[in-house]
Protein backbone atom coordinates (compact mmCIF):
# COMPACT_ATOMS: atom_id res chain seq x y z
CA UNK A 1 0.00 0.00 0.00
CA UNK A 2 2.78 2.41 0.93
CA UNK A 3 4.51 1.71 -2.37
CA UNK A 4 1.32 2.59 -4.26
CA UNK A 5 0.96 5.83 -2.33
CA UNK A 6 4.60 6.65 -2.95
CA UNK A 7 4.27 5.85 -6.66
CA UNK A 8 1.21 8.10 -6.93
CA UNK A 9 3.16 11.17 -5.91
CA UNK A 10 2.33 14.00 -3.54
CA UNK A 11 -1.29 14.26 -4.75
CA UNK A 12 -2.00 10.98 -2.99
CA UNK A 13 -1.74 12.83 0.33
CA UNK A 14 -4.84 15.06 -0.14
CA UNK A 15 -6.72 12.12 -1.68
CA UNK A 16 -5.96 9.98 1.38
CA UNK A 17 -6.95 12.82 3.71
CA UNK A 18 -10.24 13.15 1.84
CA UNK A 19 -10.86 9.42 2.23
CA UNK A 20 -10.28 9.61 6.00
CA UNK A 21 -12.63 12.58 6.37
CA UNK A 22 -15.26 10.88 4.21
CA UNK A 23 -15.15 7.68 6.28
CA UNK A 24 -15.47 9.69 9.50
CA UNK A 25 -18.49 11.60 8.16
CA UNK A 26 -20.20 8.42 6.94
CA UNK A 27 -19.73 6.71 10.31
CA UNK A 28 -20.95 9.78 12.22
CA UNK A 29 -24.02 10.25 9.99
CA UNK A 30 -24.98 6.58 10.27
CA UNK A 31 -24.93 6.95 14.04
CA UNK A 32 -26.70 10.31 14.12
CA UNK A 33 -29.41 9.62 11.54
CA UNK A 34 -30.81 6.51 13.19
CA UNK A 35 -34.60 6.60 13.08
CA UNK A 36 -34.84 5.63 16.74
CA UNK A 37 -32.72 8.63 17.65
CA UNK A 38 -34.25 11.21 15.30
CA UNK A 39 -37.93 10.25 15.42
CA UNK A 40 -38.65 7.79 18.25
CA UNK A 41 -41.81 5.78 17.76
CA UNK A 42 -44.82 6.47 20.01
CA UNK A 43 -43.37 9.82 21.11
CA UNK A 44 -46.50 11.68 19.98
CA UNK A 45 -48.68 9.17 21.84
CA UNK A 46 -46.69 9.75 25.01
CA UNK A 47 -46.94 13.53 24.62
CA UNK A 48 -50.68 13.22 24.03
CA UNK A 49 -51.08 11.21 27.23
CA UNK A 50 -49.17 13.86 29.16
CA UNK A 51 -51.31 16.62 27.70
CA UNK A 52 -54.56 14.76 28.35
CA UNK A 53 -53.58 14.09 31.97
CA UNK A 54 -52.32 17.65 32.49
CA UNK A 55 -48.75 16.50 33.18
CA UNK A 56 -46.93 18.73 30.69
CA UNK A 57 -44.49 20.28 33.13
CA UNK A 58 -41.53 22.46 32.22
CA UNK A 59 -39.19 19.66 33.26
CA UNK A 60 -40.83 17.24 30.83
CA UNK A 61 -40.76 19.82 28.05
CA UNK A 62 -37.07 20.36 28.68
CA UNK A 63 -36.38 16.62 28.55
CA UNK A 64 -38.47 16.34 25.39
CA UNK A 65 -36.56 19.20 23.77
CA UNK A 66 -33.16 17.64 24.43
CA UNK A 67 -34.15 14.00 23.85
CA UNK A 68 -34.42 13.92 20.05
CA UNK A 69 -34.88 16.15 16.99
CA UNK A 70 -38.56 15.17 16.84
CA UNK A 71 -38.89 15.97 20.52
CA UNK A 72 -37.42 19.40 19.87
CA UNK A 73 -40.04 20.03 17.17
CA UNK A 74 -42.89 18.80 19.35
CA UNK A 75 -41.69 20.85 22.32
CA UNK A 76 -41.84 23.99 20.15
CA UNK A 77 -45.52 23.32 19.50
CA UNK A 78 -46.27 22.38 23.10
CA UNK A 79 -44.69 25.58 24.38
CA UNK A 80 -47.32 27.43 22.33
CA UNK A 81 -50.21 25.02 22.90
CA UNK A 82 -52.41 27.75 24.36
CA UNK A 83 -52.01 29.82 21.18
CA UNK A 84 -53.95 29.50 17.94
CA UNK A 85 -53.30 26.62 15.58
CA UNK A 86 -51.46 28.81 13.04
CA UNK A 87 -49.11 30.17 15.68
CA UNK A 88 -48.29 26.64 16.81
CA UNK A 89 -47.54 25.58 13.22
CA UNK A 90 -45.36 28.64 12.58
CA UNK A 91 -43.30 27.93 15.68
CA UNK A 92 -42.95 24.25 14.74
CA UNK A 93 -41.83 25.18 11.21
CA UNK A 94 -39.30 27.67 12.57
CA UNK A 95 -37.72 25.12 14.90
CA UNK A 96 -38.02 22.45 12.20
CA UNK A 97 -35.75 24.44 9.90
CA UNK A 98 -33.04 24.44 12.57
CA UNK A 99 -33.53 20.72 13.14
CA UNK A 100 -33.16 19.96 9.41
CA UNK A 101 -30.01 22.06 9.31
CA UNK A 102 -28.58 19.90 12.09
CA UNK A 103 -29.54 16.69 10.28
CA UNK A 104 -27.69 17.91 7.16
CA UNK A 105 -24.52 18.59 9.12
CA UNK A 106 -21.30 17.57 7.28
CA UNK A 107 -23.20 16.50 4.14
CA UNK A 108 -21.88 19.46 2.16
CA UNK A 109 -18.36 18.38 3.10
CA UNK A 110 -19.09 14.83 1.94
CA UNK A 111 -20.50 16.15 -1.34
CA UNK A 112 -17.44 18.34 -1.80
CA UNK A 113 -15.14 15.35 -1.30
CA UNK A 114 -17.13 13.40 -3.89
CA UNK A 115 -16.61 16.29 -6.31
CA UNK A 116 -12.95 17.19 -5.77
CA UNK A 117 -11.29 13.78 -5.46
CA UNK A 118 -11.81 12.90 -9.16
CA UNK A 119 -10.35 16.31 -9.99
CA UNK A 120 -7.34 15.59 -7.80
CA UNK A 121 -6.94 12.28 -9.61
CA UNK A 122 -7.23 14.06 -12.95
CA UNK A 123 -4.60 16.56 -11.85
CA UNK A 124 -2.33 13.63 -10.96
CA UNK A 125 -2.94 12.19 -14.41
CA UNK A 126 -1.97 15.47 -16.05
CA UNK A 127 1.19 15.82 -13.93
CA UNK A 128 2.15 12.22 -14.66
CA UNK A 129 1.72 12.69 -18.39
CA UNK A 130 3.75 15.90 -18.22
CA UNK A 131 6.58 13.87 -16.68
CA UNK A 132 6.27 11.28 -19.43
CA UNK A 133 6.50 13.88 -22.22
CA UNK A 134 9.35 15.64 -20.42
CA UNK A 135 11.32 12.39 -20.37
CA UNK A 136 10.51 11.77 -24.03
CA UNK A 137 11.65 15.25 -25.02
CA UNK A 138 14.94 15.04 -23.12
CA UNK A 139 15.88 11.35 -23.24
CA UNK A 140 13.74 9.93 -26.01
CA UNK A 141 11.68 6.79 -25.65
CA UNK A 142 14.58 4.57 -24.67
CA UNK A 143 14.25 5.06 -20.87
CA UNK A 144 11.37 2.71 -20.17
CA UNK A 145 11.71 3.06 -16.39
CA UNK A 146 11.24 6.82 -16.43
CA UNK A 147 8.27 6.51 -18.78
CA UNK A 148 6.67 3.83 -16.62
CA UNK A 149 7.07 6.02 -13.51
CA UNK A 150 5.13 8.89 -15.04
CA UNK A 151 2.43 6.62 -16.45
CA UNK A 152 1.99 4.74 -13.14
CA UNK A 153 1.68 8.03 -11.26
CA UNK A 154 -1.03 9.13 -13.67
CA UNK A 155 -3.00 5.89 -13.36
CA UNK A 156 -2.65 5.50 -9.58
CA UNK A 157 -3.89 9.00 -8.74
CA UNK A 158 -6.82 8.63 -11.14
CA UNK A 159 -7.82 5.30 -9.61
CA UNK A 160 -7.40 6.60 -6.06
CA UNK A 161 -9.55 9.65 -6.76
CA UNK A 162 -12.34 7.50 -8.20
CA UNK A 163 -12.12 4.98 -5.34
CA UNK A 164 -12.76 7.80 -2.86
CA UNK A 165 -15.30 9.71 -4.96
CA UNK A 166 -17.67 6.88 -5.92
CA UNK A 167 -18.60 5.69 -2.40
CA UNK A 168 -18.63 9.28 -1.14
CA UNK A 169 -21.21 10.23 -3.76
CA UNK A 170 -23.25 7.11 -3.04
CA UNK A 171 -23.38 7.84 0.70
CA UNK A 172 -24.10 11.52 0.05
CA UNK A 173 -27.16 10.59 -2.02
CA UNK A 174 -28.20 7.96 0.52
CA UNK A 175 -28.07 10.36 3.45
CA UNK A 176 -29.96 13.01 1.49
CA UNK A 177 -32.76 10.54 0.87
CA UNK A 178 -32.71 9.39 4.50
CA UNK A 179 -33.00 12.98 5.74
CA UNK A 180 -35.92 13.66 3.41
CA UNK A 181 -37.68 10.58 4.79
CA UNK A 182 -37.01 11.60 8.40
CA UNK A 183 -38.19 15.15 7.79
CA UNK A 184 -41.44 13.86 6.27
CA UNK A 185 -41.96 11.61 9.29
CA UNK A 186 -41.38 14.49 11.71
CA UNK A 187 -43.80 16.71 9.79
CA UNK A 188 -46.50 14.05 9.97
CA UNK A 189 -45.93 13.45 13.67
CA UNK A 190 -45.97 17.17 14.46
CA UNK A 191 -49.21 17.60 12.51
CA UNK A 192 -50.79 14.73 14.47
CA UNK A 193 -49.84 16.44 17.72
CA UNK A 194 -51.23 19.81 16.61
CA UNK A 195 -54.54 18.27 15.60
CA UNK A 196 -54.74 16.28 18.84
CA UNK A 197 -54.05 19.35 20.98
CA UNK A 198 -56.61 21.39 19.05
CA UNK A 199 -59.17 18.64 19.60
CA UNK A 200 -58.38 18.63 23.31
CA UNK A 201 -58.78 22.41 23.48
CA UNK A 202 -62.14 22.18 21.71
CA UNK A 203 -63.32 19.56 24.18
CA UNK A 204 -62.26 21.75 27.10
CA UNK A 205 -64.17 24.69 25.65
CA UNK A 206 -67.24 22.51 25.12
CA UNK A 207 -67.10 21.24 28.69
CA UNK A 208 -66.75 24.77 30.07
CA UNK A 209 -69.66 25.92 27.94
CA UNK A 210 -71.87 23.13 29.20
CA UNK A 211 -70.92 23.85 32.79
CA UNK A 212 -71.70 27.54 32.38
CA UNK A 213 -75.06 26.72 30.74
CA UNK A 214 -75.93 24.39 33.58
Amino acid sequence: MFELVKAGGWLMVPILLCSIVAMAIVAERFWTLRRTRVAPSNLVVQVWQWAKAGHLTEERLRALRTGSPLGRVLAAGLANRRQDREIMKERIEEVGRHVVHGLERYLNTLGTIASITPLLGLLGTVLGMIKVFTVISTQGVGDAGALAGGISEALITTAAGLIVAIPSLMFYRYFRGRIDSLVLTMEQEALKMVEALQGLRNLDRLDRGQQEAA
